[in-house]
């Protein structure tokens, strides 16, 4: 590791690169988490069906997400790794932590989201990882 100090390492600021694969992934993580509520999870007929003993694919994310919403682990999950991102900023932490709070805030865990999401833009304004 350089022996740069702190207060001149550039920020975190990913390149333009590295944006053409994060737009796409965080877009992802939204339409997913809205088809699994939109399309999976709400809708009445699908409900029954599953809980009438249908096994589809469907039905087994269904169960997997109304599980995890229940726990909220989206949402914890969102936190811990934003949080990490704002201590260390890091390109992977980015992208987990993005992913994470695009599904708390799609499977109402709106509280927890929004903090992970602060988290992640304040962390465009500490030092980046250090380079050589």
């Amino acid at each position: 590791m350089p022996n740069i100090p702190y207060s001149e390492r550039p920020l975190f600021r990913p390149g333009p690169h590295t944006l053409n694969w994060m737009i796409p992934l965080g877009m992802g993580a939204v339409g997913w988490a809205l088809y699994m509520r939109y399309m999976v999870v709400e809708p009445t007929l699908v409900s029954l069906a599953c809980e009438a003993g249908l096994e589809s694919a469907g039905c087994y994310g269904r169960a997997a997400v109304l599980a995890l919403s229940l726990w909220n682990v989206f949402g914890a999950v969102a936190l811990v790794v934003a949080l990490i991102q704002l201590i260390a900023p890091g390109l992977a932490t980015f992208s987990v932590g993005m992913v994470f709070t695009a599904f708390a805030l799609v499977f109402h865990n709106e509280v927890a989201g929004a903090l992970a999401a602060m988290m992640l833009i304040l962390s465009f304004a500490r030092p980046g990882p250090a380079t050589a």
